[in-house]
């Protein structure tokens, strides 16, 4: 706890301290009065007044520890109050009933687009996280109540903390787990800057073929972090991270119908991506100036052949060539005059999206092939401005922001006042631990480059003559939050958003919510701004900060997610997992041991029945290999609910020159299975050939049955991290 005269005091948790290097602790403070006059002590709890509510921070510790993430930051939020649980090898980020492409996420102030490898262009989602845990100081993740200064999100903002380099010497770490190696090296390059740089390399393709999987993914990433303080009164920071990532088919997996049929549809391809960026801070009397300036790429190709016999150019079923290209700057002034604190600024971007696609689509009366070359490019443009102010000796807590937002891509978001986003928050201090929040506000997002850079066959941007809009939700969050001497917090929230504007299919006729996402490509299709959705529900969260060595949490979420379908009848969307359970037990234990579980468990996802008639004409069927969707009956069904148990043991050893920390962490160690939306699949014969249905001769029909989709592996994971 560090306090000062005129300073609000701040509590840091769990500083890592260990006998191979000193550990630098810099904590910013914030004024909390401009002249000193008649002083009355009032306690209140470290929160943001932009964002009373809706907001986690994470500690370096708890990401590090989190059982079966295995030091992957996107896993470990799955676990945090309002987050939906993904299946599979997946890491999907779904918040209080949201799209997984409503999501921001940002390193010191720099926007990183994509945080996983293999990520779902137009969503996110995928097996392994990009960001090197090790360079984590902590984490912000907000579920509402976003400030003003962050734009183009509908759901979570997630901000990391990077941690500084050492500034006495240069260090190295090793690390090797069940998936990947890599190395870590930080150290002084000058007398006022410091670097902070990693690599990793992946063997995950050697754990997928140990169990018969039938893809092989393989990733490589970077990262670094450069600072240099000027003065007292200005620093610099450059970033960066990137990744290149190829995804293979394992021809050799176990001959089971599961594998050959995912063989049989999954595409293979490679992609690349990397954000750089640079942040100038300027400190003065009452505050400090912001400069930002960014760059960020994605690279992805896909192809698909039928029977994937690649030799054979008439059998090809997708090629995809894909590009999205970001330039970023922000200006933003932070300040405090008079009992005031605000801050106001502006942001500008130019944004370039090319594709090149060759695609055969299945729909219920025909199979349609779209073949179309795009290059779009076009200029956003924002201000914002947040204004915080405290009454009543710091009982209550005042903040309303607003942005502006526009875009050159359409004429309806061109206008920056089609996007006022308006919010505003408050916090009552009712005793020295109870606080009550609120919050509501107007956040708008820009639909995916996906969509926006799609065309039909007569190379029209059909999604700008149909004056594609920016996806509006209107939130409302209210809550109350004790605070325990214990360190313990404990908190209760309720929440509705509504959406509207949200992409509507044409050709399907149905909300994009409804559809859900994939492992390829979401939202190219000719679609219209006239989608409408809601989410509410209510959160339960139970934390304990380390407190004798125990620490850990209870999360409980009701959420319901829903979207109009073509009937103007709200129905469940992709999302609406209702239930969502996550609980984190850890303990810290003698001579260096730590142990801690995980249970995560939800609801079931919904999903839609096939068109099993439109399905099963051979002439469809030999084109399209899979089963067709029937979108009158869009999410009519829904799978089964799932859970999950995680363990993760800890032993450290410290030496002179050199720590050692050895980890198991087992993922799914009660190998529970969960069972998903079936697939539609052919009969066989011997030779492994389609059977014909003598009884559906005209047009000619194969013989179809449905085939369980069942996900559930143990994934142990044994690992090495050595310091020195």
């Amino acid at each position: 706890m560090v306090s000062s005269v005129g300073y609000k005091t701040k509590i840091v948790f769990e500083i890592q301290v260990d006998n191979l290097k000193p550990s630098f602790v810099d904590i910013p403070m914030e004024n909390s009065a401009d002249t000193i006059g008649q002083v009355e002590i009032v306690a209140r709890t470290d929160r943001s007044i932009e964002s009373p509510l809706s907001v986690k921070t994470i500690g370096v510790n708890e990401i590090q520890r989190n059982p079966g993430s295995n030091r992957d930051i996107s896993k470990m939020i799955q676990s945090l109050p309002g987050a939906g649980v993904s299946t599979g090898f997946r890491n999907d980020i779904i918040i209080r009933g949201g799209s997984p492409n409503e999501n921001r996420f940002y390193i010191d102030d720099i926007e990183i687009p994509v945080i996983n490898h293999f990520a779902t262009q137009g969503a996110s989602g995928g097996p392994v996280g990009i960001i090197n845990v090790d360079f984590l100081k902590n984490v912000n993740f907000y579920s509402g109540a976003f400030p003003a200064d962050k734009g183009n999100m509908l759901s979570s903002l997630l901000d990391f903390k990077f941690k500084d380099g050492r500034n006495d010497r240069w260090a190295m770490a090793l690390t090797g787990g069940s998936s990947d190696l890599g190395l870590r090296a930080e150290g002084p390059v000058s007398k006022n800057s410091t670097l902070l740089l990693s690599v990793r390399r992946s063997y995950l393709q050697a754990l997928f073929k140990l169990l018969q999987l039938p893809f092989l993914p393989t990733y490589n990433d970077f990262q670094f972090k450069y600072k240099v303080r000027f003065n007292k009164r200005s620093e610099l920071t450059l970033l960066g991270l990137g990744a290149i990532d190829v995804f293979q088919l394992n021809f050799k997996a176990k001959n089971k119908e599961l594998n050959q049929y995912t063989l049989n549809n999954i595409p293979s391809g490679s992609q690349w991506n990397y954000a750089v960026g640079g942040v100038y801070k300027n400190y003065h009397g009452k505050g400090y100036s912001t400069l930002v300036l960014s760059r960020n790429m994605l690279n992805k190709e896909s192809d698909k052949f039928n029977g994937n016999n690649n030799a054979d150019p008439s059998q090809r079923r997708l090629k995809y060539r894909s590009q999205e290209t970001e330039t970023k700057f922000r200006w933003e002034e932070t300040s405090r005059r008079e009992g005031l604190s605000f801050n106001y600024g502006i942001s500008m971007e130019w944004d370039r999206y090319t594709n090149n696609t060759f695609s055969i689509l299945r729909n219920p009366q025909q199979i349609d092939t779209i073949t179309y070359n795009t290059d779009l490019s076009f200029y956003r443009y924002g201000a914002f401005a947040q204004l915080n102010k405290l009454f009543f000796n710091g009982k209550l807590g005042i903040s309303a922001g607003i942005r502006l937002d526009g875009n050159s891509y359409s004429s309806s978001m061109n206008n920056p006042f089609q996007q006022f986003s308006p919010r505003v928050s408050a916090s009552y201090a009712l005793t020295r631990r109870l606080s009550i929040n609120v919050n509501s506000g107007l956040y708008y997002q820009v639909p995916s480059y996906t969509t926006l850079g799609f065309k039909d066959n007569n190379g029209v941007f059909i999604n700008k003559e149909n004056d594609v809009r920016s996806i509006r939700s209107l939130h409302f969050v209210s809550g109350i939050e004790y605070i325990l001497p214990t360190n313990t917090v404990f908190s209760i929230e309720g929440f509705y958003k509504k959406y509207t504007h949200y992409p509507f299919s044409v050709t399907k006729q149905i909300n994009l919510a409804n559809e859900g996402g994939d492992y390829g490509v979401v939202g190219d299709e000719a679609v219209q701004s006239t989608g409408d959705g809601r989410a509410y529900g209510a959160e339960f969260f139970l934390q304990q900060k380390l407190f004798k060595g125990f620490y850990g949490w209870i999360a409980y979420t009701y959420v319901r997610s829903e979207a109009k379908d073509k009937k103007g009848k709200f129905i469940p969307s992709a999302w609406d997992q209702r239930n969502l359970l996550s609980i984190v037990l850890g303990k810290k234990l003698k001579n260096n041991w730590e142990a801690g579980i995980k249970i995560r468990a939800s609801g079931g996802s919904p999903y839609t029945p096939y068109d099993v008639n439109a399905s099963s004409e051979v002439r469809v069927w030999d084109i399209s290999g899979q089963g067709i969707l029937n979108y009158d009956s869009i999410n009519t069904l829904r799978a089964k609910g799932s859970y999950e148990l995680d363990l993760r043991i800890d032993k450290k050893y410290y030496f002179k020159n050199w720590d050692l920390n050895i980890y198991i962490d087992i993922q799914n160690i009660t190998n529970a299975q969960t069972e998903l939306a079936p697939y539609l699949n052919t009969d066989k014969d011997a030779n492994g050939q389609p059977v014909t249905d003598p009884n559906n001769t005209n047009p000619p029909h194969y013989k179809m049955h449905y085939l369980k989709n069942v996900n559930g592996n143990i994934l142990p994971s044994i690992g090495l991290i050595i310091e020195f």
